[in-house]
């Protein structure tokens, strides 16, 4: 079996008993290591997470996910994690912490005959997007598409790393915090399908001719499964701190959609 899960936010501050969360997590995982071969966890596994370039005490807080990754790969279990935009900031720490192998970008992979697209899911737009919106969600993709900008550059990473743990993580777990409040007071639910831009990236890649049979998702936070046209299914994982669902390949290529509390 093939696992894919995401967007579990360890650490936030907006998650009561953040040590359960984690144990509720660990457990998720020892019950797919059962018969796993690979787990791809698919970004914001953190809800924030930034390697300074002096040490960092937090971290200590996630030693016990860390530590089960890295027994999960001595048993021969490919991890695989992605970045998302709360944990993108890792320049070779987390992959040393945990053994798993990091991805930075999306990419497809072929399993048991069928080729997957895996992402995060954050920026991922279809070619002609300011097309398809309207003015007040134009604004809004506009302004995420800048901010994704700066977290991203090279010179503001650099001189973020330089900062203090600290100084720096009270920025930012502070700055998730109110992400996640804002989310939880306020979700966003599906869009429906000629407005969620997983969805219509998805869509658009068929369009050009680059077909693949499943593309997996994570960053919506919401739980989906839907086939669209050329037989491709687009599945965004949900999440792993309020809805706790996962995807499963089989070694027939059939992938299912389940949830970790209706075990």
């Amino acid at each position: 079996m093939i696992y894919f899960l995401s967007d579990a936010h360890l650490g936030s501050l907006a998650i009561e008993r953040g040590w359960a969360h984690q144990k509720k997590l660990i457990d998720m995982l020892e019950m797919m290591s059962k018969d796993a071969v690979s787990i791809y966890m698919l970004g914001d596994m953190f809800d924030f997470w930034m390697e300074y370039f002096i040490s960092d005490p937090k971290k200590r807080q996630y030693h016990p996910f860390c530590k089960e990754l890295r027994k999960l790969g001595k048993q021969g279990i490919h991890i695989h994690m992605f970045t998302g935009n709360h944990d993108l900031w890792t320049f070779g720490g987390l992959g040393q912490l945990t053994g798993a192998e990091i991805h930075y970008e999306p990419c497809t992979i072929l399993r048991y005959g069928k080729a997957i697209y895996l992402a995060h899911g954050d920026g991922l737009l279809p070619s002609n997007w300011e097309k398809l919106y309207d003015k007040q969600w134009k604004k809004r993709i506009k302004r995420f598409m800048k901010l994704r900008e700066v977290f991203r550059n090279p010179t503001l990473q650099f001189l973020f790393r330089c900062l203090p743990p600290s100084w720096g993580n009270w920025f930012g777990y502070n700055w998730a915090k109110k992400s996640r409040l804002k989310e939880l007071a306020n979700p966003c639910p599906y869009k429906g399908e000629d407005k969620e831009e997983l969805v219509l990236f998805a869509k658009d890649q068929e369009k050009q001719h680059n077909h693949r049979d499943y593309y997996i998702f994570g960053h919506r936070h919401i739980e989906l499964d839907l086939q669209i046209a050329g037989g491709s299914r687009v599945v965004i994982l949900g999440d792993c701190f309020k809805e706790w669902t996962y995807a499963k390949l089989d070694n027939h290529g059939r992938l299912t959609l389940h949830n970790y509390d209706e075990q």
